[in-house]
C-alpha cells in the first residue's frame, strides 16, 4: 500500500461501502462479504483498508437487513481506527442501485458537511491510498470520476445466438472499478432522477450518472484492486493477503488462578457451574488471560498487567473479554493476522470436554476469528501439584500470528 500523504484531507469525503448483496455466484452459503478470508470476514478486511487509505473520512456500509448480526460480528475484528470512523449501517433496497441511492439518502439526511463522496463495492478489499486519492482528486475537477483498466483482450459483441455482432476497438475499452467518486448532490440527484423515471437496471453509479445527462471523466485504476466474486477469486485473495504478512511470530501465556468460594468458573468467556469460584482481581478467567498474554507476547508488547495493572480498582470483577479483545486488536493494529490459538487447560475439575466447543466458539468470538483457528484442550496433572490437590486450575496458551515486514 502506498504511503499516507500528510497533506491528504478527507475531512469532506465520506466512503458508501456497498454491502448489501447476496454474492450468489460464489456458491451457497452466507453472503460473499462475511465469508471469511485467513480467519477475518472479508467486509472487514475492505472497511479497515478503506479507513487506512482514507485517513478522516466518514464510512457508511449499506447492509441487508437480515444480515444485521453477520454485520455485527464482522466488527469484532476491524481496527479501533476503522471503527471511529465507521458510521451506523443503513439498510439497502432489492438492486445495487437502490442500495446505492439509499446510502446516499442516508449520508444526505445526516447534513455533516459531505461535499465528495466514493461509491466502493464491499467485494473489492484491496483498496490503495493512490487510488482513493486520484478519485477524490478527479472528482474535486470533474464532478463525476471512475477508474478504469485498459483491457488486453479481444471484446466480441454477440446476439442471442452467440454469432458475433461486432468487435469494438479495446483500445477504447476500459475495465470500471470502484470506489467511482462524485459530488455528493450531483450523484444524489442522478439517483433521484432515475428513481422516479423507474428505471433501476443500470449496473453501476457512473451510468446512472451518464443517463442523467452528465459527463464522467475516468481515471487510471489498479490492478490489484479486483473484485472477488468467485471461489477462485477468494482463493486469489487468500494468497495476497498471506503474501502480504510473511513475518510469522509465536507468542505463549501461562496463568494460574486459585479457587476460592463460589459457585461457578469462567474460562474462555464461559461460565460452567463447579463447586468453587476462581480468584482474582478481574473475573479471573484463566484461560482468557493465558490467550491473551500469548497474543501480547506474539507482538513483543507486556502483558495484562502491563496493559491492565491489577492494582487499578476499575478492573476489579471485570470480564476478561475486555483483555482479550485488547491484545487481538493489539495484533490487528500492527496490521497483523491471528493465524492460530492453542490453548491447554489444567485441572482436575471441573470435567472441560462437555464444555470445550462452546469455549472454542467464545473464544473465537472474541478474537474476530473462526472457530477452525482456535484449539482448545484440557489435562489433569496425575493429582500431582496443586491443580492435582483441586486448589485451582492453570492454563497455557499458543499463539501464532502474521504481520506484514516493517520498512522502517
Amino acid at each position: 500500500m502506498s504511503m499516507i500523504s500528510s497533506q491528504a484531507d478527507f475531512s469532506d469525503t465520506a466512503i458508501v461501502v456497498v454491502a448489501a448483496g447476496r454474492g450468489i455466484r460464489i456458491g451457497p452459503g452466507i453472503p460473499k462479504q462475511y465469508r471469511m478470508l485467513c480467519g477475518r470476514p472479508l467486509l472487514a478486511i475492505a472497511l479497515d483498508n478503506l479507513a487506512k487509505a482514507a485517513p478522516g473520512a466518514a464510512l457508511l456500509p449499506v447492509i441487508d437487513p437480515a444480515a444485521l448480526e453477520l454485520y455485527r460480528s464482522s466488527l469484532a475484528s476491524i481496527s479501533a481506527a476503522t471503527s471511529a470512523s465507521l458510521l451506523p449501517p443503513t439498510f439497502g433496497g432489492a438492486s445495487r442501485q437502490d442500495s446505492a441511492r439509499l446510502g446516499l439518502e442516508c449520508l444526505s439526511a445526516q447534513n455533516a458537511g459531505i461535499n465528495i463522496v466514493l461509491i466502493h463495492d464491499s467485494a473489492r478489499p484491496f483498496v490503495s491510498f493512490t487510488l482513493i486519492n486520484d478519485a477524490i482528486e478527479a472528482a474535486r475537477k470533474s464532478g463525476a470520476a471512475i477508474p478504469g483498466i485498459a483491457v488486453a483482450d479481444t471484446i466480441k459483441l454477440i446476439d442471442r445466438q452467440n454469432l458475433v455482432e461486432a468487435t469494438p476497438d479495446r483500445a477504447r475499452l476500459r475495465a470500471v472499478q470502484t470506489p467511482q467518486a462524485f459530488r455528493l448532490q450531483l450523484v444524489l440527484d442522478a439517483h433521484r432522477k432515475a428513481c422516479a423515471a423507474g428505471v433501476g437496471d443500470l449496473t453501476d453509479d457512473a451510468a446512472v450518472v451518464e443517463w442523467a445527462g452528465h459527463c464522467v471523466h475516468l481515471f487510471a485504476g489498479d490492478p490489484d484492486n479486483f473484485k472477488v466474486t468467485t471461489m477462485d477469486d477468494f482463493l486469489r485473495a487468500e494468497a495476497r493477503l498471506l503474501g502480504e504478512h510473511p513475518d510469522i511470530r509465536t507468542g505463549q501465556g501461562f496463568d494460574v488462578h486459585a479457587f476460592c468460594a463460589g459457585d461457578h468458573v469462567c474460562l474462555g468467556g464461559v461460565r460452567i457451574p463447579h463447586d468453587f469460584a476462581l480468584a482474582g482481581h478481574s473475573d479471573a478467567d484463566v484461560l482468557s488471560h493465558a490467550v491473551a498474554d500469548a497474543l501480547y507476547g506474539a507482538v513483543a508488547d507486556g502483558d495484562i498487567g502491563a496493559h491492565f495493572p491489577p492494582a487499578d480498582p476499575q478492573w476489579r470483577g471485570a470480564p476478561s473479554q475486555i483483555f482479550l479483545r485488547h491484545a487481538a486488536r493489539g495484533v490487528r493494529e500492527r496490521g497483523g493476522l491471528i493465524a492460530h490459538v492453542d490453548a491447554t487447560l489444567i485441572c482436575e475439575a471441573p470435567k472441560i470436554a462437555p464444555h470445550r466447543d462452546a469455549i472454542r466458539a467464545r473464544l473465537a468470538e472474541i478474537l474476530g476469528v473462526t472457530i477452525d483457528r482456535v484449539a482448545v484442550k484440557a489435562t489433569t496433572s496425575e493429582r500431582l501439584g496443586f491443580t492435582g490437590r483441586r486448589e485451582g486450575i492453570a492454563a497455557m496458551a499458543t499463539a501464532t500470528i502474521r504481520l506484514p515486514l516493517r520498512l522502517d
